[in-house]
């Protein structure tokens, strides 16, 4: 009974590392045509870093001290919402469509990876660049706008891992409908306006009507910059960071499900 058991585990083990190891493999090759690619670079590192300061006039007009907030942990959760976007997301559309029409993504379906492997290798360098950047905004703003140590920090990681994994999946969902990589700006451009208008990016849903609040913390990327601004104020509550968490995981599992039946792996003709 020991001998076969003992050699499940290690064959598991083995299977693990070696799907690691070729997940690695790809990011690697991944993060080199990234590289290569300096619109995409531009539009990952550095719109990101530029876009929040484009708000602080209008954020000066909100009552934001009613709710609790100050517009230094508004802008660095603004950044934040702005990594989601263009460094995971609109970079990740691309991706997908640029492989998937190069038959790159069909010559790996050939080999060894499994397609979730394949997905994510390919998504792996833009959520460590949305994470890399994270740090780099958490630390800045704490010392430029004097934001200060989250008061929450167990909210903060959930926050960031799930505006990383729904932007991820999104993406690859969105790459399923986007025929050429010229028209991938455009496909991902009404998920972007809307998570930029209504996920409180832009705009705190806390200084939103409460009925039309109700409503924006259903969209996809409103749990993720829920937790995260929260991460900083400290102002949710268990049960509100539990509904963010579940709602986070609802969008994933529907994204997940979707690209599963609809990603394509060949050229649109």
């Amino acid at each position: 009974m020991g001998g076969p058991a003992g050699g499940s585990r290690s064959a598991s083990r083995s299977g693990s590392a070696g799907a690691g190891r070729r997940v690695r493999a790809l990011a690697r090759a991944e993060l080199t045509l990234l590289g290569r690619n300096r619109g995409a670079v531009f539009t990952a590192l550095v719109v990101p870093l530029a876009l929040p300061f484009s708000i602080r006039p209008a954020l000066d007009r909100l009552e934001l001290a009613k709710e609790g907030l100050s517009v230094g942990t508004t802008l660095l959760t603004a950044a934040i919402g702005f990594s989601f976007l263009f460094a995971v997301y609109t970079s990740l559309v691309s991706a997908y469509v640029a492989r998937r029409e190069e038959l790159v993504l069909k010559r790996l379906r050939t080999g060894e990876l499994s397609d979730p492997e394949i997905l994510a290798g390919t998504a792996l360098p833009a959520a460590v660049t949305g994470l890399a950047q994270a740090a780099v905004l958490c630390a800045g703003c704490a010392a430029l706008l004097h934001t200060g140590a989250p008061k929450a920090p167990y909210l903060l990681l959930p926050g960031l891992l799930a505006g990383l994994v729904v932007s991820a999946a999104l993406a690859a969902l969105t790459a399923s409908f986007t025929r050429t990589v010229e028209s991938a700006q455009v496909t991902a451009l009404p998920l972007v306006f809307v998570s930029m208008v209504g996920s409180g990016i832009t705009v705190p849903t806390e200084v939103m009507p409460d009925r039309l609040a109700s409503v924006c913390e259903l969209l996809p990327l409103s749990p993720a910059i829920r937790l995260v601004r929260a991460g900083w104020t400290g102002q949710l509550g268990a049960y509100e960071s539990l509904g963010a968490l579940a709602t986070a995981l609802a969008w994933t599992i529907v994204a997940v499900f979707a690209v599963r039946r609809w990603f394509r792996w060949e050229p649109r003709r």
